[in-house]
């Protein structure tokens, strides 16, 4: 007897920028959001933390092509720093390590920012993803072990005070890849000589996503199963995905970073195939190490462009 094939789910391309609820891991999320859209493939762009909340764009089917473009934008969190104690994970999670009965001014905390601004130094937290000796630094540290994680430069666009209350600070911060948000709080409440750590975590923002592109987990539920729920209908009955695919985000939009070509439908198709084609048009670029190529609006493929001829390096179906 022949064995059946594993079902492979839907084509289903675009992006979910999902609100993501405290509580949810990034895997468990991705996981929750190919089920809804019963999506061949999945992956998200920046992992969040269970204890925050927030931004986190999941890519579907052709947009998993485009994950390294958002993991390398900006993004933005707005946090609250509990001061007074530092903490073995650097927020909530992890027993209390060093505290203090000295509580920050307002106008030290203010003074205080400029120097966690630019391009800085900053070392990861014990309990982090990052790699040591081919482990994870955070299952050292669940076993006891003390991880010596050296410092690496980050950029920071801005950090701003919102909300100031002496016990705690509401701060907002733009930054690059690689930031920890956990560490910023440790090590200000170092420099300010009162221990801290994070006690709230929202990310706001992921470029090229805004606030605009957010949806919840139950909106997401709604648009697939309706006001009746999830097991209503006939078991055997054909599935209608159009509400819950109205949700998604265009997967192009993940490539506003880079040059914008548009080819014909003939040269769309010797693209797909692999070939490169003469880029025409008075404002085509004659040189870009990465561009996007489009035909009717649609993704085709991301490429180079070498003396006004369009190279594929990554094409997208039809």
């Amino acid at each position: 007897m022949a064995r059946r094939g594993k079902k492979k789910g839907r084509p289903v391309s675009g992006w979910v920028v999902l609100d993501k609820p405290v509580g949810m891991g990034s895997t468990e999320a991705v996981s929750k959001i190919k089920w809804l859209f019963q999506a061949e493939k999945a992956g998200h762009a920046g992992t969040l933390d269970p204890l925050a909340s927030g931004m986190l764009p999941i890519a579907l089917g052709e947009a998993t092509k485009t994950v390294p473009y958002v993991q390398d934008g900006a993004k933005v969190y707005r946090f609250t720093v509990a001061w007074g104690e530092e903490r073995s994970t650097d927020d909530l999670e992890g027993p209390v390590t060093n505290s203090s009965e000295r509580r920050p001014a307002e106008a030290e905390v203010r003074a205080l920012l400029p120097k966690y601004t630019g391009i800085i130094m900053q070392t990861p937290p014990q309990f982090s993803a990052i790699k040591v000796a081919g482990e994870r630094a955070y299952d050292l540290a669940r076993d006891g072990e003390t991880v010596d994680i050296p410092a690496r430069e980050i950029e920071i666009g801005r950090l701003d005070l919102v909300e100031h209350s002496g016990e705690r600070s509401v701060l907002e911060v733009e930054c690059g890849k690689g930031t920890y948000v956990r560490s910023l709080a440790r090590d200000m409440g170092r420099d300010l000589g009162c221990f801290g750590h994070i006690a709230e975590l929202r990310r706001v923002e992921v470029e090229p996503f805004t606030a605009d592109d957010f949806v919840t987990v139950a909106e997401l539920e709604a648009a697939r199963f309706g006001s009746n729920g999830e097991n209503s209908g006939e078991a055997e009955a054909p599935i209608d995905f159009s509400a819950i695919d109205a949700l998604l985000v265009d997967t192009a939009v993940a490539l506003d970073c880079l040059p914008q070509v548009a080819v014909s439908d003939d040269a769309a198709t010797k693209i797909r195939l692999g070939n490169p084609v003469i880029i025409r048009g008075r404002d085509a670029p004659v040189e870009a190490e990465e561009a996007c190529a489009t035909a009717r609006g649609k993704l085709v493929a991301i490429g180079a462009i070498e003396q006004g001829m369009f190279k594929p390096k990554r094409v997208f179906a039809g």
